[in-house]
């Protein structure tokens, strides 16, 4: 039974992202501290152990002809690294003008894509530990180049080599993530379902919201994964698989985020009815399902599906049936007519998900490269950002001003250890200011964890080969938790450089002046974040509104194409639909990072909230319209739908301009509707669900024409 658990926690563990790059550095590093001990190369551990450190930071989840080609441009990069560290050296002011520009230059690389700003953080980080381990003497910085360049080539082939043989792992991890995330996803759509009086829909709307990033964010990643394997010719049945899950875990995002009606409305309707809460018990057992698909692709093993999902089915098909054929509790039409939209919606995504079980091939699994291909191409996506309206732009200016002051203090001072502090402000600054915080919080915890670990494990361990095998162990660690604990991945570093100076017999006064110094450039990144070029969100926020409503204007366009032409999951519908949620997903993730900027630099918050929950709502009824896609012959799509689908696009593209030149036109105040009012529009006429739809998210425009007057800042 403990060897069958045992088993299990590999199989759950080994799947994880972050176990296989600490496995690859435990590899690497071990081989390392192998081949010195034997060679008695003990003095250049150290050197090799950051360059392989190095080679690390710019390693991206790829295949391996992707790492190949990143682990090629890496050691030319590396190369012009400490090539310029050793001309410079002996001017100091000269060597930090190089590195405030290889900080500007690196950092406005990341326009290319994920593998070019990893490739340009490890660059930068190499920088910094070449002018570290030369210790300012020109002769060791050409003595050290090769053991860095070497660690750093030994890694990369490790890297390499692991991809080829295992490039299964990763691709499962990130289907798994996605799979829980759509599954928490679930678990609060269904709250919104719930026919209580009194319940606060706006705040569970807006968790909805934020946690619809997220899962869009995992969607991306996940896509990222699958195209970077992709070869030419017919795909390993595997990927084939995987790319099914994706595809499928796309169609069940697109109805979770259905909304047929107001809730609220709803809720009034069906108060007395069971209705609600079968199709509530649907939302809440296909989210358990999600989980159970999520665990089962991180573990390898058959999915677990115990029938519970086609008797909650069956239920609520009952209880809708029932109110059809029956004239009370609910005489009035649209609400019937939402319930039983909502309820075919729901049974469609059971359909999904049993698709996503048992796998296949879908019609079309091409997806959309966004990798660069040409010079040409590149300079353009780097152009695009020389402009200081540019995120990128400003926090490549400011990172290089920030080494700048980092670097001058540590002169100032001289400060033997001066480089920790140019590290840490390498580090903790991030685009975003919150971001920024986050790290230097992160950061200096990890370090006084990191020191008493090291302290500790120099008093258990005072041998200096089991210290070694410590600092091989703090290394994978650090590796392999860099991505997602930087607390641990710092602790982890710390940890490492505490006793490898003990080992070179250097380690007095290390614990104060790495304290001081991690202060230090915490201090400055923290500062540099707040006072240099800040990047607001409140300067990007109506920006990320206009490109989300002009993005659901075309989402609306791809789904009438749809209705005219039948249903077809090809790419350019996919594509339009993966723009509006990426869109919608980019204002709620700046909307979350504007809650934790400074007050006086936010929007007026309660106006900011109500039109990302209303941007989300319209979000939804297009969706449940591409969710209910092919229930119309093509062709039938009457004047009268065409014409408020015509009006709706021009009124979303009419405020994303008003709201991207700043001229907004104040609108008439939208006040709630009363229960007279409500039950009038529940006993209206029925049209088609394409008219319910397009009714319902025609009556959203005015109030975002409401709330965008009031996204300015509040002093």
């Amino acid at each position: 039974m403990v060897n069958d658990n045992w088993i299990a926690s590999w199989q759950h563990a080994r799947n994880h992202e972050g176990v296989t790059r600490g496995m690859q550095a435990l590899l690497a590093l071990a081989c390392v501290l192998a081949l010195g001990w034997r060679a008695g190369w003990q003095d250049e551990l150290m050197p090799v152990v950051l360059g392989v450190m190095a080679c690390a930071f710019t390693e991206t989840d790829d295949a391996w002809r992707g790492r190949l080609k990143t682990l090629l441009l890496a050691l030319a990069c590396f190369g012009l690294m400490m090539t310029a560290v050793w001309l410079t050296l002996p001017w100091p002011a000269l060597l930090a003008a190089v590195l405030a520009l290889s900080a500007f230059t690196l950092t406005l690389l990341g326009a290319l894509g994920e593998r070019y700003r990893a490739l340009a953080f490890g660059s930068l980080v190499l920088f910094i530990y070449s002018a570290l381990s030369a210790e300012s003497h020109r002769e060791q910085a050409l003595e050290l180049a090769p053991y860095l360049l070497g660690g750093a080539v030994w890694y990369g082939l490790v890297s390499l080599l692991w991809a080829a043989v295992w490039p299964k792992p990763t691709v499962r991890y990130r289907l798994s993530q996605l799979y829980a995330l759509l599954g928490e996803y679930l678990r609060l759509k269904a709250r919104l379902l719930e026919p209580v009086q009194g319940v606060d829909r706006q705040r569970r709307r807006l968790e909805l919201a934020l946690h619809n990033g997220r899962v869009v964010d995992a969607l991306n990643a996940s896509k990222e994964s699958l195209f970077s394997r992709i070869a030419g010719g017919q795909p390993p049945a595997w990927l084939s698989e995987a790319m099914h899950q994706y595809l499928a875990a796309q169609d069940i995002h697109e109805r979770t985020s259905s909304s047929h009606e107001s809730y609220t409305l709803l809720a009034d309707a069906f108060a007395r009815s069971d209705a609600l809460y079968r199709c509530q018990r649907v939302l809440s057992v296909l989210g358990e399902q999600a989980l159970k698909f999520a665990q089962a692709i991180r573990e390898r093993t058959p999915p677990r599906h115990e029938g519970q999902t086609a008797r909650a089915i069956e239920d609520m098909q009952a209880a809708i049936a029932y109110l059809e054929a029956s004239a009370s509790p609910c005489p009035a039409p649209r609400p019937l007519q939402a319930l039983h939209a909502l309820g075919d919606n729901l049974t469609g995504l059971a359909k999904v998900f049993a698709s996503a079980l048992r796998g296949g091939a879908a019609l079309d699994l091409a997806l959309v490269d966004h990798q660069v291909h040409s010079l040409g191409e590149a300079w353009q996506r780097i152009r695009a950002q020389l402009t200081l309206h540019s995120a990128l732009m400003r926090h490549a200016l400011r990172l290089s001003l920030v080494l700048l002051l980092a670097f001058g203090i540590m002169q100032a001072t001289h400060d033997p250890h001066g480089y920790w502090i140019v590290l840490t402000v390498v580090f903790a600054s991030q685009p975003q200011y919150a971001a920024t915080l986050n790290r230097v919080g992160q950061r200096a915890l990890g370090t006084v964890v990191g020191l008493v670990v090291g302290w500790v494990l120099i008093r258990l361990f005072p041998g200096p080969l089991l210290q070694a095998v410590c600092m091989v162990l703090a290394g994978a660690l650090f590796i392999g938790k860099r991505m997602s604990d930087i607390r641990v991945a710092t602790g982890a570093m710390t940890t490492l450089v505490l006793l490898s100076f003990h080992q070179m017999g250097m380690s007095q006064g290390v614990i104060p002046a790495r304290l001081l110094d991690t202060a230090i450039g915490s201090v400055i990144a923290g500062l540099g974040a707040w006072l240099i070029l800040p990047n607001w969100q409140a300067r990007h926020w109506p920006r990320l509104a206009a490109q989300t409503l002009r993005a659901q204007a075309g989402y609306l366009q791809a789904i009438l194409e749809q209705y005219r032409e039948g249903k077809q999951d090809h790419l350019v519908y996919r594509q339009a639909r993966r723009q509006a949620h990426n869109a919608e997903a980019a204002l709620s993730n700046a909307y979350a990072a504007m809650r934790k900027e400074p007050e006086g630099q936010r929007l007026n918050m309660i106006a900011s909230a109500r039109f990302l929950v209303l941007t989300h709502m319209l979000q939804n009824y297009l969706s449940a319209l591409g969710a209910h896609r092919g229930e119309l012959e093509a062709g039938q799509l009457d004047a009268a739908s065409r014409q408020a689908a015509q009006g709706l696009q021009q009124g979303l593209e009419d405020l994303a301009r008003q709201l991207e030149t700043g001229r907004l036109q104040a609108a008439p105040a939208v006040t709630a509707p009363t229960e007279a009012e409500i039950d009038a529009q529940a006993r209206g006429p029925v049209g088609s669900l394409l008219q319910a739809q397009l009714q319902l998210a025609s009556g959203l425009l005015p109030q975002l024409e409401q709330q965008a007057p009031l996204l300015r800042r509040v002093r």
